[in-house]
């Protein structure tokens, strides 16, 4: 597949003017949310040299920041990022549990310790039918899987993220099956060989910036060939287990939302088609492609699956 750089397609010159108001604009959000340990600011340059497919651009940091899903703060598009603001996502830690060697509590400063934190532009695909193209950064999770030394009965990874309905007021919502609001807290699986493939990040920022309140802060999973509710937000838990863990979509509503949960326009939401998709900033529908076009890298770990019936 041809490659081609983003700044090829974002002109350098607007893609400089919009990172001077983007600063100017949030400077003071993102200072009064940062840490220095959490703040990695990279060079416009570094970001303009990662690579996008011919058909990809980047969206921008205001698409990408007022526009989520995140029903701990509400569940409509601009809700998280107007009810977030209270969220405190520093100091953090991390409950690591289960089957693995080295359990216990440990702050995001002790895990990032030694880490190289990376650039990483991938899509995203709504399983509502919209799409980004984002700038992450982030350490890919394997690395803090080895730092946790998992026993070898640990065949997956249940995420949890935090519960605090003083600060995210979609959780003082309790779950009722005729409304739809979800249990809290949220809890997302993944397979070991989906957690240790190389694509899948634990991200702590993106566009050079932490993380914001809406995007997860401080720390979230990014699996870009999922739905996007698998990359779990906001994670405070991580347990290592021997069978398939609960998941909450897949609880809440197993006929329309599968554990794996892969992109595949072949299978379609009982709802709705998922052969195309809406790119944000964009108005005509796009073809999806198989594992969000991932597929090189990631379809070994189903090749002996049906697709349909593990959907």
């Amino acid at each position: 597949m041809k490659k081609i750089t983003s700044s090829q397609i974002t002109p350098e010159s607007y893609y400089l003017n919009r990172r001077k108001i983007i600063k100017a604009t949030l400077a003071a959000l993102i200072i009064a949310k940062s840490n220095s340990l959490f703040a990695f600011h990279n060079t416009d340059s570094k970001i303009k040299n990662l690579k996008l497919d011919s058909q990809d651009s980047l969206n921008t940091y205001e698409e990408i920041t007022n526009y989520n899903n995140y029903y701990e703060f509400g569940v409509g598009k601009s809700d998280p990022s107007l009810n977030s603001s209270q969220f405190k996502s520093h100091p953090w830690t991390v409950n690591i549990s289960g089957l693995v060697k080295k359990p216990g509590i440990i702050s995001l400063e002790d895990i990032l310790k030694g880490l190289i934190i990376e650039d990483r532009i991938y899509r995203l695909r709504c399983v509502e039918g919209w799409s980004m193209v984002i700038p992450w950064q982030g350490f890919p999770l394997s690395q803090l899987i080895n730092k946790a030394q998992p026993l070898s009965d640990a065949k997956y990874i249940q995420f949890e993220t935090v519960f605090r309905p003083e600060e995210m007021s979609g959780q003082r919502k309790l779950f009722n099956q005729y409304r739809g609001i979800l249990p809290w807290p949220y809890v997302e699986g993944l397979r070991m060989d989906e957690a240790m493939n190389p694509l899948t990040i634990l991200s702590t920022g993106m566009y050079g910036h932490n993380l914001l309140n809406q995007n997860g802060a401080p720390f979230r999973l990014v699996v870009p060939w999922k739905y996007g509710f698998k990359s779990i937000k906001s994670i405070v838990g991580i347990r290592f287990v021997n069978k398939e863990p609960k998941t909450t979509w897949s609880e809440v509503n197993p006929q329309e939302y599968g554990f794996y949960s892969n992109v595949n326009p072949n299978v379609d939401h009982p709802r709705w088609s998922q052969a195309t998709e809406r790119r944000i900033g964009e108005f005509q529908r796009r073809q999806t492609l198989m594992f969000n076009g991932y597929a090189e890298e990631v379809s070994d770990l189903y090749k002996d699956m049906d697709l349909i019936k593990y959907y």
